[in-house]
């Protein structure tokens, strides 16, 4: 995810994702040709749905704010050369950290239930994640492997409780109680009611604001601070860190529990902003969504804010487009979005390639 050194950090993290998306999607316009649609009349379908109206505007940066934490998380990991795959687990036990929060100190007023909700978020979030971060600092027990094991322990063990400890007695369904009220975060379209401003209403909450300044912490972290430093040295080399005086394993458990911390973030968006109780399958796979977001962002928090809205779009897009369209199914999306994590990964080096050389041409001719 590095630039090359004839490739300006702008284009790396803007342009060669931008060209890459281009790409896939007129080969995805092949696909939608192939089974007798109109391509150009899908995209119109999939950009109006997902930012031609407010409602779906809402829907699309509700996603994106999913996208954010979990693609933040990825990056974190990676600049220190970890490859963190638990986001789903991560944002799962954080999730219950919310519930045990919320759930046993009702007696709280707003201002303050809700940061110790965040921060029981995050607190779980990085304790799940700390384990196959020390298994790999100290044991090197490879990171991928810990953490798709503790993705499927962090499902077993949130059926186990929303089954036999947390679930309402007289309820059947598999989740808690409801949080208490002064717990909910605001959603978008209350706020703006509170300012004299109608807008359509969504899932959309404040927690974006909360993305957006994540965001703002972690390239502050990883290009201004030494801890950030650290953590791309031994990303970079482990050997030569060591040389500089720092610690790979250190690095390696604290920026798996920074990741861990901002995985918890997409279970604040779903659960405090919008489903207000602890469920099942509340993550809906957007853990692993966050990967391609981090790949397709370069790794750097601005990349991962554009990414994620391409993935916001294609999400809440692509639910008006199966409606409008039926032959292009959601199963269909999911296969554009496949091109596009393909596109963005695999044939990565060749669209960076490419574009060096044009960079490399330009300066020639300026000679």
């Amino acid at each position: 995810m590095s630039a090359p050194l004839d490739l300006p950090r702008w284009a790396d993290t803007v342009l060669v994702p931008a060209i890459s998306v281009v790409a896939a999607f007129l080969v995805a316009g092949l696909v939608v040709l192939g089974i007798g649609e109109n391509p150009l009349s899908a995209t119109r379908y999939l950009l109006q749905g997902s930012l031609g109206t407010g409602e779906g505007l809402g829907f699309t940066l509700f996603y994106m704010t999913d996208f954010i934490f979990v693609g933040l998380a990825v990056a974190v990991a990676y600049h220190a050369g970890l490859f963190n795959i638990g986001g789903e687990g991560q944002a799962t036990l954080a999730g219950l950290g919310i519930a045990l929060v919320l759930n046993n100190l009702t007696f709280l007023p707003g201002f303050l239930l809700i940061p110790l909700g965040i921060l029981g978020a995050a607190a779980f979030g990085a304790a799940w994640a700390a384990v196959p971060g020390y298994l790999q600092a100290k044991r090197g027990s490879h990171i991928v492997i810990t953490t798709i094991m503790f993705n499927w322990l962090a499902s077993v063990l949130i059926v186990y409780l929303l089954v036999n400890v947390l679930r309402e007695p007289q309820s059947m369904n598999p989740e808690t109680r409801a949080f208490p009220d002064q717990s909910y975060i605001p959603f978008m379209h209350e706020v703006f009611a509170a300012f004299g401003i109608e807008i359509p209403a969504s899932q959309l909450n404040l927690t974006l604001v909360l993305a957006l300044a994540a965001s703002y912490f972690v390239w502050l972290l990883i290009y201004r601070s030494r801890l950030g430093y650290a953590i791309r040295v031994v990303g970079s080399n482990p050997t030569a860190a060591v040389y500089a005086g720092i610690s790979p394993a250190r690095i390696i458990i604290v920026a798996m529990i920074i990741s861990g911390a901002l995985a918890g973030g997409l279970a604040v968006n779903e659960l405090m902003g919008y489903q207000h109780r602890l469920l099942l399958e509340f993550t809906s796979g957007y853990g692993f969504v966050g990967i391609a977001v981090a790949l397709m962002g370069r790794a750097h928090p601005v990349g991962i804010i554009l990414a994620s809205l391409l993935f916001g779009i294609l999400y809440q897009g692509g639910a008006e487009l199966a409606f409008e369209q039926p032959a292009i199914t959601r199963d269909m999306v999911v296969v554009i979005g496949g091109i596009i994590i393909l596109f963005a990964g695999a044939l990565d080096g060749l669209f960076r390639r490419i574009v060096a050389h044009l960079f490399t041409r330009q300066k020639l001719a300026r000679a």
